[in-house]
């Protein structure tokens, strides 16, 4: 389905205030043409008869100005019911475009940046909002304008009517071959919008890297530089809208006024036809008002375009395959997890795991240790159904996981990342997530069982303290912990650390390995961590290298094998390698 069918199908939606909008738009368009007919009466009948009779004219006079009160009025409600179609068909389109996000691969967002996506659910579906906006209600105005017009004149004179109707292919074919070029350079220009904004939203997430490695000046270029580019588009865009929509309609214009002139004239100069005064002052009018609505309509053909390529950008996001968020629940699982024969790779053929077997049995803690690259955050990805894996089986008591909703499966799943992120709100939303399942009290008890109290308790307002976007005003280990007790007040049955110890201080780390120790039972625990000293607990341990196990057991039984772990370990611990 074409871009502009399926804008067409989404105003469906909200038909009734965009109807409306037109029925009134076609009434005040029709009291507004009843002027020149009046005007020609006044001027044909009452005045220049020789005699003035002032009743009748001023009866013409009100009716007149009654019809300019009714346009007015009704030009009022449709603008308002444009504007409210409008703004609601927009209005879904975003909320579609930012539910449809949601069910989107962890795939797609690693291969688009930020602020890419930013730009079609903000930039684009605004250009999509003018189309409603003012390309609608333009072109309608200026069709319903144009078929008044030519039914006025027609009426007045049927052969000069016939001939002035020459303007309609020459728009036609105009915009035909405008849109030609002018979608070309729209969708360059819709896409340099997209990166300025991408690179835009990468340097402020980058801001203190920039600025501490003094890359101020190599930003400023590389901005400056795709900017430009885009500005040369910008400016192609301008050459071609100003090359042709002014002087398009006052070649049109002059060309109906001398044949008008002809017309008339040669009218005149035959002894049985009368031209009157009226007549000329309604042919005049009508034909100024003829080129108002076909200049609105040219004008319009740029920003029709415009809204056409962002449209086709926001419905190329909307097609990407997605799956449906599903409110399916499942009971809480044991939790124990099975890799049979387990094979991955993010491109084809290119496989980051392979041929992977392990078990993690309920209540146990498996670590995952490795140099990077080696596959371990990739073993997370799997279990937590960010991908499925290229080969072989993920099983959960012995269940499928690819066989259940990825939602579902997730319900009695906790992670804890690296980097963890905070959003806009309190201490306490962003352990809850506002899920009505977390009350206030689980909030702390959760709190308190990662020992959150003695890093939060120097707070102001404690709970309530309000976090920005990323939780930069906390420090990382305060950081740490909200994630930590969020993970934790969701009561998982399969706990998953990537690296949730590497980015804090010792005393934290002594809380959190004070949690663990009474936290992990009853759950399985997966450990990711570069510390191999806080992994000599685990009940197994397993060692990946490009891909494969390449050892297994537990802490002392890896140190008494003296292979890759051993050498990891005792490089980390400052220990003198055997020579």
């Amino acid at each position: 389905m074409s871009t502009g069918k399926r804008l067409y199908h989404y105003a469906l939606f909200y038909k009734k205030p965009i109807i409306l909008g037109l029925i009134f738009l076609t009434i005040a368009v029709f009291a507004d043409l009843t002027g020149p007919f009046i005007a020609k009466r006044i001027i044909d009948e009452h005045i220049t008869e020789g005699s003035i009779d002032l009743q009748p004219i001023l009866i013409l006079l009100s009716v007149f100005f009654s019809l300019t009160i009714v346009t007015a009025v009704f030009r009022y409600f449709m603008f308002i019911n444009l504007q409210v179609g409008a703004n609601r068909v927009v209005q879904k389109l975003r909320n579609d475009v930012f539910q449809h996000i949601q069910t989107l691969p962890i795939q797609y967002f690693d291969n688009l940046p930020a602020g890419k996506v930013v730009a079609r659910v903000t930039n684009d579906t605004e250009a999509i909002r003018n189309l409603y906006v003012q390309v609608l209600s333009q072109f309608a105005t200026s069709i319903i304008s144009i078929t008044g017009v030519y039914v006025a004149l027609f009426i007045l004179n049927a052969k000069m009517a016939a001939m002035a109707l020459f303007v309609v292919p020459i728009v036609y074919v105009w915009m035909i071959g405008y849109r030609k070029y002018a979608s070309k350079y729209n969708h360059i220009v819709r896409t340099k919008i997209a990166d300025l904004n991408a690179m835009l939203n990468e340097s402020i997430q980058g801001m203190s890297i920039i600025q501490a490695f003094k890359r101020e000046k190599q930003m400023e270029s590389e901005f400056e530089e795709m900017n430009e580019e885009h500005y040369r588009y910008q400016k192609k865009l301008l050459t071609l809208d100003s090359a042709t929509a002014f002087n398009l309609v006052s070649v049109l214009r002059s060309i109906m006024f001398i044949m008008f002139i002809w017309y008339f004239g040669s009218q005149s100069m035959e002894p049985n036809v009368i031209v009157s005064a009226g007549m000329l002052y309604a042919f005049v009018d009508y034909t100024t008002r003829l080129f108002n609505p076909i200049t609105g309509i040219v004008n319009q053909f740029s920003q029709l375009e415009r809204s056409l390529v962002a449209g086709n950008r926001v419905f190329g996001l909307l097609d990407e395959s997605g799956e449906t968020v599903k409110d399916e629940r499942m009971d809480r699982y044991e939790g124990n997890v099975e890799f049979q024969n387990v094979s991955f790779a993010y491109k084809e053929k290119e496989y980051v795991l392979k041929n992977l077997n392990f078990v993690a049995n309920k209540g146990e803690t498996v670590a995952l240790v490795g140099h990077t690259g080696s596959g371990k955050s990739s073993i997370m990805n799997l279990l937590f159904r960010f991908y499925d894996p290229s080969k072989g089986k993920i099983l959960i008591d012995g269940i499928d996981i690819t066989t259940v909703p990825r939602q579902t499966i997730r319900d009695h799943m906790g992670i804890v990342l690296q980097d963890p992120y905070l959003f806009s709100g309190t201490i306490e939303s962003n352990v809850s997530l506002n899920d009505s399942r977390i009350s206030r009290e689980k909030v702390e008890a959760a709190l308190e069982a990662v020992g959150g109290e003695r890093v939060l308790k120097n707070l102001e307002k404690g709970l309530d303290e309000p976090v920005i976007e990323k939780g930069s005003t906390l420090s990382s280990g305060q950081r740490q912990l909200v994630s930590f007790a969020r993970a934790l007040a969701f009561d998982p049955a399969i706990l998953i650390l990537d690296e949730a110890t590497s980015n804090i201080d010792t005393e934290t780390e002594e809380i959190i390995q004070h949690a663990m120790d009474v936290l992990k039972k009853g759950r399985t625990t997966f450990i990711i961590a570069h510390r191999l000293s806080t992994i000599k607990n685990a009940d197994r341990i397993l060692v990946l290298d490009r891909g494969e196990i390449v050892e297994s057991g537990t802490h002392d039984e890896l140190l008494q094998l003296q292979g890759r772990y051993e050498q990891m370990y005792k490089l980390q611990a400052g220990i003198p390698q055997n020579v």
